[in-house]
């Protein structure tokens, strides 16, 4: 029972071994011979975005490596140091973050200003040169 319940997986993972044309002529065979798979196919390929993200390969390498950087790797000098790079680089994001909320907020300040003089100037009543002159 284990060997059914994996064949799709067994599949998909020969599919991408082999690329973005393979599933591309899964797709196409499987519109020719049972059209309903070729649906199926195709949704899938559009729902995993392998159809219109690079290769299968890439992105199956790529998730293998996640999590890779904060696994120790036995070299001390250079776990400290990766861990010190780190940290540098959280807080340099950290300290961008808060300088972008600053940023925003000096904006949006700047904005609610405009708009209140604005506001004011046209609730202000303009004095009017209408009235007659005496002498």
């Amino acid at each position: 029972m284990s060997s059914v319940a994996t064949w799709p997986s067994q599949a998909e993972n020969w599919l991408d071994a082999r690329g973005k044309g393979a599933w591309i002529v899964a797709m196409i065979l499987g519109f020719i011979f049972f059209w309903p798979v070729g649906l199926a196919l195709l949704a899938y390929m559009i729902w995993s975005k392998r159809m219109f993200n690079g290769s299968c390969k890439k992105r199956d390498a790529n998730f293998r490596h996640m999590g890779h950087g904060l696994r120790p790797t036995g070299n001390q000098a250079f776990d400290s140091y990766k861990a010190e790079t780190l940290r540098r680089l959280e807080e340099e994001q950290d300290a961008f973050e808060s300088f972008l909320q600053r940023l925003r907020e000096a904006k949006d300040k700047a904005e609610f200003d405009q708009f209140m003089d604005e506001r004011a100037r046209r609730s202000d009543p303009e004095p009017k040169n209408d009235d007659p002159v005496t002498i």
